[in-house]
Formats: structure tokens, sequence, C-alpha cells
């Protein structure tokens, strides 16, 4: 699939805001400072689709994006840490869950890793909540630029270890990097063939 339009939609906090368009829904969401807004930028060939920011925590609302006028690709806060209040940390957690909870027109949920941790508590928690939803996921790995081949590998082997202790079977997963592109191509075809199945 190639990327020919990616206009910005909607902003805001409330599920029942969201566009009312019976159009499929890709989610991506990770914890703070995961490098979402480069990924996303990356995937649709505008640098400046969603805000980058040195400072975890910038994304704070649902953000829409309509894609090829076909579907949308929506921006979701990052979980965990982040320069926000406890309070503000709360009500994201209460939207976000929402988002999850009651929103028919979400497909798939990409959850985001950085590639060069080990299986972080707070993703395999989410993990864990999505699946115990019913709410169809997969894996991506960013920043694995700054890694070498074998690295990636060692570290993905891990991280399928760990899951395996609570899953029965592994989600997909992409290896991806926002610098080099890695994974552009795989990702965008994986979206295609969810849509050609609906």
């Amino acid at each position: 699939m190639k990327i020919k339009t990616a206009e910005f939609v909607i902003s805001n906090t409330d599920v029942t805001k969201c566009p009312k368009d019976q159009l499929p829904e890709y989610a991506f969401i990770g914890r703070s400072n995961v490098g979402k807004s480069s990924l996303i930028n990356m995937l649709t060939g505008n640098k400046n689709l969603a805000k980058i920011s040195g400072r975890p925590g910038k994304t704070q609302l649902i953000n829409h994006f309509l894609i090829n006028k076909d579907w949308f690709l929506v921006d979701l806060p990052g979980y965990g840490y982040a320069q926000i209040s406890k309070g503000q940390r709360k009500t994201f957690q209460e939207f976000i869950k929402d988002y999850f909870l009651k929103r028919q027109q979400l497909v798939n949920t990409f959850v985001l890793v950085d590639s060069r941790h080990e299986p972080q508590k707070i993703d395999l928690e989410f993990m864990n909540f999505l699946g115990e939803n019913g709410i169809p996921f997969a894996l991506i790995f960013t920043k694995t630029d700054k890694l070498g081949s074998t690295v990636i590998q060692n570290k993905i082997s891990k991280y399928k270890k760990t899951l395996l202790k609570f899953w029965e079977e592994l989600p997909p997963y992409f290896i991806t990097s926002s610098v080099d592109k890695t994974g552009k191509d795989e990702l965008l075809d994986y979206i295609d063939r969810i849509n050609k199945s609906l």
C-alpha cells in the first residue's frame, strides 16, 4: 500500500466525539518516548503529521488521521512515565481505556516497544489488557537502527520467551526504524491485508 493522503481530522479526549465514519481504525500506542510520532511520520511520508517532542508525554489526546480517505490512523497518548501530573495521567488512562473498550471501528492496535530495552512490566500489562478484552494487536519494535542485527534478534527472542509465559501464541510483530524506514512496507501491507479482509 502507498499512502497518498494523510489528513488530520480531530483531537479529543471523549470517545463519543471520535469520527462517526464506519472506516476501520488502527491505533498506535506505547510507553512515552518510544518513537511513536516518528514512526507515524515515517509511515505516512509526512514528517510534520504527528508532533515530535524530546519531552515524553507530548501526545495527550486521541488524534485521528484519515489515510487515503479509506482508514484512520489513531495516535494515542503514551502510557507510563511522562512529565504530567498524576491527575492528568489518571484521566489519560480512563479515556484511553474508554477508547479501547467502546470504539467499534477499531480493528487493530499496534503496541510500540523500544527494541533496546528488556520486556517492560507496563507493556506486558497493557498487552494483557488488550488480550483479556479480545482486542487484536501487533507488536512494533522501534529504534532498531541503534542496534546490530544479532542484538535485535536476541532482544526479540527474549521478548518472545517472556510473552509465551502469558500467551499461547505470539502476536504478529514488526521490526522498524523511522530513521532508515525499516518495516514501512511490511506494516502498510499488513494494514492493507486487514482492510481487504473486512
